[in-house]
């Protein structure tokens, strides 16, 4: 079970004017307790490449305004036009023992992202008889090379609501670290940044491991200085590139073994000869 946080009586509004030194330390200190105590990676938050901070996410700001008791309401307005649903939500952020106002987030979502501009066609049929400024294929980098996603357009009034949650959940996200000042804490969360953008930073870290990953157990094998101890790090080379399915970086090390398998045999030779 999560642990229960006590929390300071003062911090998030307070009604003397500024905060002292004091509360403020207070204030960051019963943060970053939630954020231990309670918060789980990958769930409330979790990093994203490319950046120095851990985005927050819905779940880990409803968290924060539990803990501070920070009530929330809502002001939207409908930028819609006739073929593009827009919502630019405000969250405003009230201290429910007081019905003080803390602060406010604004967010904003449109089904003209890219995310919601398209989805993939449900079938051969469907691309096709869809009209061609209507359709598009999608080409996505991955592993190794590149793939491609048949696309059609989405009727903007199908994911109307959906862009709605998503402005409304951005607001939220930047009300609660606008009003509980963990902003140096948390960044933004992962949905504001560019879907593309995203992809990309997580797809050139995973190239960055895979290559860090090779070169590392291909040195280990090119270090070993006997055969035993070759066989070892053969064996545990082989469970690496396994489990992080490289089959390129399995074959390359497979080849880093063997020539130093045929170094040591030639040393082994050569020793044996000039005794």
């Amino acid at each position: 079970m999560n642990a229960v946080v006590e929390l300071p009586q003062r911090g998030i509004a307070t009604d003397t004017g500024r905060m002292n030194v004091q509360e403020v330390i207070r204030h960051v200190h019963a943060v970053q307790e939630v954020m231990q105590a309670v918060m789980k990676d990958g769930l409330h938050y979790g990093a994203v490449p490319g950046t120095d901070k851990p985005m927050l996410y819905k779940q880990g700001a409803e968290k924060l305004c539990l803990a501070f008791k920070i009530g929330d309401e809502y002001r939207i307005e409908d930028l819609s036009t006739s073929d593009v649903a827009r919502y630019r939500v405000t969250c405003v952020g009230i201290h429910q023992p007081t019905g003080t106002v803390l602060g406010q987030g604004v967010g904003e979502c449109s089904s003209a992202e890219e995310k919601y501009r398209w989805r993939k066609a449900v079938c051969k049929e469907e691309f096709e008889i869809t009209p061609a400024n209507l359709r598009r294929v999608k080409f996505g980098r991955k592993a190794g090379g590149h793939y491609t996603v048949e696309q059609v357009r989405t009727d903007s009034a199908d994911v109307a609501n959906t862009v709605l949650k998503m402005a409304a959940k951005r607001a939220k996200v930047a009300m609660t670290l606008n009003v509980t000042a963990a902003g140096d804490m948390f960044g933004q969360d992962l949905e504001d940044l560019d879907a593309l953008l995203a992809q990309h930073l997580t797809e050139d870290e995973r190239d960055t491991q895979i290559q860090s990953q090779r070169a590392e157990w291909a040195a280990k094998a090119q270090a070993a200085k006997t055969s035993d101890e070759l066989t070892k790090v053969m064996k545990e080379g082989v469970k690496v590139f396994q489990q992080a399915r490289d089959r390129d970086g399995y074959q390359q090390f497979a080849a880093a073994v063997q020539q130093r398998g045929a170094a040591l045999k030639t040393q082994t030779k050569e020793a044996g000869n000039g005794a």
